[in-house]
């Protein structure tokens, strides 16, 4: 499952057939699980990320693939949704999530913290980076309320991912809104697991 890390792209050919998927999607949804666990890192009550990667990001259109059955129609579509989440080789990105169970008190939170994803930043050291949020839609509406979910990249430097990949530097992820200011620490297995995205 876990692919070669110059797989920047996904493409047709990387697609199982469908019931080959069918067959399979028992223990390569296992697989994926395992893959993800040390890529979610909570940040504060209720935000959440989820750092992508081409193995993700496979897993997740050979799942709507078989869900939804579309085809090769759909599987364009899949791709050109999915394909920028990819990390280029030079980035980490991440689906970042904002999770409350109860509908009256999630709405009433995204109301108060539009523009938030412009406050989202990963520290190497104390060497900020500020997450530079997808293009794809607007994800704070004209009223100024936030989208619950949020996808974001993080640009290095070479200086930064060589940092990143030292391990000895410290490496913080955090939320920098006047409605939600909170930060975590990445442990070390995070931080091996996001090293592979890098070139």
């Amino acid at each position: 499952m876990i692919m070669p890390r110059e797989k920047r792209v996904i493409q047709k050919e990387d697609i199982m057939p469908l019931d080959v998927y069918t067959q399979q999607r028992k223990e390569l949804r296992k697989k994926i699980v395992e893959f993800k666990k040390h890529r979610r890192i909570p940040v504060g009550p209720y935000a959440t990320f989820y750092f992508e990667s081409f193995e993700t990001m496979l897993a997740q259109v050979q799942e709507m693939l078989y869900i939804e059955k579309g085809g090769d129609e759909q599987l364009k579509d899949e791709l050109t949704a999915y394909n920028p989440l990819v990390p280029n080789g030079k980035e980490l990105t991440a689906t970042l999530m904002f999770e409350i169970d109860n509908p009256i008190s999630r709405a009433a939170f995204l109301g108060k913290v539009g523009g938030i994803e412009e406050k989202v930043y990963l520290k190497v050291d104390n060497d900020s980076i500020k997450a530079v949020p997808e293009q794809d839609v607007d994800r704070t509406s004209a009223e100024g309320k936030a989208s619950s979910v949020q996808f974001i990249h993080f640009k290095f430097s070479d200086e930064q991912i060589k940092n990143f990949k030292s391990n000895n530097s410290k490496v913080e992820i955090g939320i920098d809104h006047g409605e939600y200011s909170h930060s975590t620490k990445l442990n070390d297995v995070t931080i091996k697991s996001l090293s592979a995205d890098f070139i």
